[in-house]
């Protein structure tokens, strides 16, 4: 399972959270059970629930390498980010409604509210605690307005319809939105929580959280990770509608294992588009090459923009997909512009003079461009790479079966693939129910949305 150091990842945050809350919560099935009593734990659980994980997501925004081999590549880092996402998305609407909802029931004349005792004075209270009560209706107010636009933020980034550049920008508001957020949180978590185990790591992730929100509010995301480089060389591959781009890089770049990818920013005004990396690394002759294929408007316009000297803005290397799993048997599947990864290996492993595995590769591909394939073929062959290239319309579809026929002794061997999710997810599923362990699978989810 590609996700799985990520889904235990996801689960033991929500379970931690939910542990310190039942720790610090003296009654959390209060009695007597009505819908008001329930109400006042929940609402204080979903919003622990959601900050932590609001806070986690604005961490991770950061592109922090140093969790890249914890939580198996920056690919699967955003994959989480994602479902942090929607897990605060999820908890808050639970958490509006009980809020915001049982008013509306008890002005409908639905529920009735119990009377309430009478509320400590500010003799009866610390001055912080009389402090932040003072701003109590402010930060629901803040709260419930924040909480739309945030909603609506989080839907559109979730919408994969909503252009690329729009969700760019519009994203990077949610920042704004996290802060407000963080005021609300520390004004209406219960002040008893301050003194126990969940105030201590609630406010350490929202102080985190912060510093994350200013930092992207300010476009510091990877500032120390970018190298500027000139557009040397560009080749068209009609027949796939790609285009292969190198760049020469300026002083500064860390060098970059096969299989990883960066982020190009080509006009400040569009962002930073994620590319894999179609070359190997030599320190000697500091040149990156990328392998783009025409998918959406930003792709579409790329043989324009990058010229023969056109100045473009490079930040990374990061991922994990590096094929470094010590095994003597690997098989490669490169599903259309998904071969750009098996390129840069191919070209790493020439040049180190053959692979330490028995390797083959399988370049699935809907389209046919005579040259792309010259050159593919070139590059299997200084490798050492055994090459299957198969046209859909001329050879049928890539599937499991096929590539046990041609590789008997798959059982030994580790699968890298990477490609279209839909492919990828239906080949793992195949091997998995076939007996190849979850570990030997693995797959690039370069998806960053």
């Amino acid at each position: 399972m590609p996700t799985r150091r990520i889904h235990h990842a996801l689960v033991a945050l929500l379970a931690a959270l939910t542990l310190l809350w039942l720790l610090a919560e003296p009654k959390p099935w209060p009695q007597p059970l009505t819908w008001f009593s329930f109400r006042a734990v929940f609402v204080q659980y979903s919003g622990v629930i959601a900050i932590g994980a609001m806070s986690v997501a604005m961490l991770l925004a950061l592109r922090p390498r140093r969790l890249e081999p914890h939580l198996d590549g920056l690919d699967k880092m955003y994959r989480l980010h994602k479902w942090l996402g929607i897990a605060a998305l999820s908890t808050s609407v639970l958490h509006w409604w009980f809020a915001k909802g049982t008013k509306w029931m008890v002005g409908w004349g639905w529920l009735e509210r119990p009377v309430r005792g009478p509320r400590p004075t500010g003799d009866q209270r610390g001055y912080i605690e009389a402090l932040l009560g003072s701003q109590r209706g402010l930060a629901e107010t803040v709260g419930e307005w924040v909480f739309y636009a945030a909603a609506i933020l989080m839907i559109l980034a979730l919408v994969k319809r909503f252009p690329y550049h729009l969700f760019a920008k519009t994203h990077k508001w949610l920042a704004a939105t996290y802060l407000a957020l963080v005021f609300h949180s520390v004004v209406l978590v219960k002040f008893s929580y301050w003194t126990q185990p969940v105030g201590l790591i609630l406010a350490l992730l929202m102080a985190g959280g912060t510093v994350a929100a200013a930092l992207v509010l300010a476009g510091r995301v990877g500032a120390r990770r970018k190298v500027r480089g000139t557009v040397v060389e560009t080749k068209r591959y009609p027949g796939v509608d790609s285009l292969e781009t190198v760049i020469e890089m300026a002083p500064g770049w860390p060098g970059h294992a096969a299989g990883q990818f960066a982020f190009v920013t080509v006009d400040a005004k569009d962002g930073a588009h994620p590319y894999t990396i179609a070359s190997a690394w030599d320190p000697q002759s500091p040149r990156l090459s990328f392998i783009t294929k025409a998918l959406g408007d930003h792709t579409r316009a790329l043989p324009e923009l990058l010229r023969p000297g056109r100045e473009v803005t490079v930040e990374g290397p990061y991922g994990r997909f590096d094929f470094e799993d010590g095994r003597a048997r690997q098989i490669w599947v490169g599903a259309g512009i998904g071969i750009t990864p098996f390129v840069a290996r191919m070209q790493q492993l020439a040049r180190r003079g053959g692979p330490r595995a028995q390797v083959d590769l399988f370049h699935a591909t809907a389209q046919r461009d005579e040259a792309a394939l010259a050159r593919l073929r070139a590059d299997a062959a200084a490798a050492g790479i055994r090459l299957h290239v198969l046209v859909d319309a001329e050879d049928g579809l890539l599937d499991g079966e096929r590539i046990r026929r041609l590789v008997p002794d798959w059982a030994q061997a580790s699968l890298w693939f990477c490609g279209p999710g839909g492919f990828g997810r239906a080949l793992h599923a195949d091997f998995a129910a076939r007996g190849l362990p979850a570990r030997a699978f693995h797959q690039e989810l370069f998806q960053m949305r």
